[in-house]
């Protein structure tokens, strides 16, 4: 697989956000990532 093709700073932003290792974030499935970032942002509105 295929690293995911976003930049490095997003990369950080994701990792950071989602309290992941960059690692990790880099080499995670895109439909995964994209189910992360929908449920992160669930919590958000919740607030």
């Amino acid at each position: 697989m295929r690293p995911l093709q976003i930049s490095a700073d997003t990369a950080q932003k994701l990792a950071k956000s989602l309290n992941m290792p960059l690692e990790q974030i880099m080499h995670m499935p895109q439909h995964i990532l994209l189910a992360k970032l929908a449920e992160m942002q669930k919590k958000e509105e919740d607030k």
